[in-house]
């Protein structure tokens, strides 16, 4: 196992040098106090482990793993820290990733453990292909979710909950350079500074390291003052919804099936399942698009004699979105239409009692006045002899 140590204070480089040589198979190649020169000799060499300081004076530990780890994706970096209350809850208590100084062997040996059992369970690197593989599957309605070649969910567990808020972040402006004071006001507002820095560069390290699996479809590069995220040979649900949406396809009997496939690519509300007030806009913006489709599919059906499946896109439609007023009384009239004065009632009824629970207000006036009308007219209709 090929390793550097990168510590300002030569006292500390010695020691943890002559722990690490009790330790089998362990090559160490370098020692610098000199973060920078560190840096360049780690991208220019192969090398499995980097253990560096968190205390640097010219550059955080942790941005400086960030920087290394962008380029090097695959390196393991073990921080060296004292005893600082801060830093361990930053890496929420992970064996992996951290020791504590002054270094013991008994530490060093089990850290080298986990690192060489992540290196044996590394899958073997590809050759490269001049044909892309097979896409990547990545979902946001509704949750995130990454679906592997064979079809199969990979799980994806983060660190902490900001790690996943930022990594959705990214993703929601992926191909867009976010700025670091931008992810500091809206993850870490109330930090100070330095702490808050820190903060971003390890929730960073965080996702690239969860992210290894994936590396060939995404990426984030970092710059001076900011962030962006990339997608590569990745087929994202939003923009499948996306592209058909800004199609213009018209529909007719050739394009319902296009239809039908495009309204089941929104397995619900965008990001549905997380509470980032950030998410809201896009969130609006992507459902008034499905309901604005799956009524003009609704109608269409209508129109053209399905009153089956009309009457089961705009059920689907008052099941998801029960305050769709439109959807509601456009069941109500093909009930009518097909004279199940039972279902027109029953429809009317759930109306207002979703918006009286939902809004505290009552159906629309001109849903309101047809189904008063409609019921008079049943009223006044002789009743049918026995």
């Amino acid at each position: 196992m090929k390793v550097i140590l990168v510590d300002d204070e030569h006292l500390a480089l010695n020691y943890l040098e002559h722990q690490l040589r009790k330790v089998s198979e362990i090559e160490i190649c370098g020692k610098f106090a000199d973060p920078y020169e560190g840096k360049r000799f780690a991208l220019a060499e192969e090398l499995d482990v980097v253990f560096l300081d968190i205390h640097l004076p010219e550059i955080n530990g942790i941005e400086l793993a960030e920087q290394l780890l962008q380029d090097k994706p695959q390196l393991n970096v073990v921080f060296v820290t004292a005893y600082d209350e801060y830093a361990i809850k930053a890496f929420e208590l992970n064996a992996l990733d951290y020791v504590m100084k002054p270094v013991r062997k008994e530490r060093l040996e089990i850290t080298l453990r986990r690192i060489q059992e992540r290196l044996g369970s590394r899958p073997q690197r590809r050759e490269p292909r001049s044909e892309p593989g097979e896409p990547l599957r990545i979902r946001m309605f509704q949750q995130l979710q990454i679906e592997t070649r064979d079809r199969q969910i990979a799980p994806v567990r983060w660190r902490t909950t900001k790690a996943q808020e930022l990594f959705l972040y990214l993703l929601q402006y992926r191909g867009q350079l976010v700025r670091k004071s931008a992810l500091i006001d809206l993850l870490w507002p109330e930090y100070e500074p330095g702490r808050a820095f820190s903060q971003l560069y390890t929730a960073v390290y965080h996702i690239r390291k969860t992210l290894e699996p994936f590396g060939e479809h995404v990426h984030i590069s970092s710059a001076t003052d900011g962030y962006m995220l990339h997608l590569e040979n990745v087929r994202l649900d939003v923009e499948e919804w996306e592209r058909f949406t800004a199609s213009g396809t018209p529909l007719h009997e050739g394009t319902v099936a296009d239809y039908e496939v495009a309204l089941d690519i929104c397995q619900g509300d965008y990001l549905q399942d997380y509470e980032y007030w950030w998410a809201e806009s896009e969130r609006y913006r992507l459902k008034s698009l499905w309901l604005q489709i799956a009524t003009q599919l609704a109608e269409w059906h209508a129109s053209h004699g399905g009153l089956e499946q009309a009457l089961k896109r705009y059920q689907h439609i008052c099941d998801r979105y029960p305050l769709a007023e439109e959807a509601h009384f456009a069941l109500m009239k093909l009930y009518a239409l097909l004279d199940n004065h039972a279902l027109v009632h029953r429809q009317y009824r759930r109306l207002e009692e979703v918006l009286a629970e939902e809004l505290n207000e009552p159906p629309s006036p001109l849903i309101a006045k047809w189904y008063r009308d409609w019921s008079l007219t049943q009223k006044s209709l002789p009743k049918s002899s026995v």
